[in-house]
């Protein structure tokens, strides 16, 4: 079992960075490959990024140049930077951990996770 909690959410408008993060329970952290998925109001939930266990990441085209993952394994914490954000981008952000049964643009759908945080709500306003 893996317990993920998810910060940094908030406010910022058009244009500006928010950093989240994840924390995950030990000792299964590396085990696992991560993402970030977001829905937004009447809309599916969708991936954003997702890394894998030796560290290559893959992105939504909309988030790509903007949005960086990565993963600090001594503190088991997963992060997603989002600059340059926009109205779009608004939603609820939710971290996920999934057992290492796919791989490449797999890694952006639900299916592939076991694993999933709360949420943390994202609103950029214009």
């Amino acid at each position: 079992q893996v317990q993920l909690v998810e910060s940094g959410g908030g406010s910022v408008q058009t244009g500006g960075s928010l950093r989240l993060s994840c924390a995950a329970s030990a000792p299964t952290y590396s085990t696992y490959y991560m993402g970030w998925f977001r829905q937004a109001p009447g809309k599916k939930r969708e991936g954003v990024a997702a890394i894998d266990r030796v560290g290559g990441a893959i992105y939504a085209d909309s988030v790509k140049g903007r949005f960086s993952i990565s993963k600090e394994n001594a503190k088991i914490t997963l992060n997603l930077q989002m600059n340059s954000l926009q109205p779009d981008d608004s939603a609820v952000y939710y971290c996920a951990a999934g057992l290492p049964r796919y791989s490449g643009s797999h890694l952006l759908q639900e299916y592939a996770y076991n694993y999933w945080g709360q949420g943390t709500q994202v609103t950029v306003s214009s």
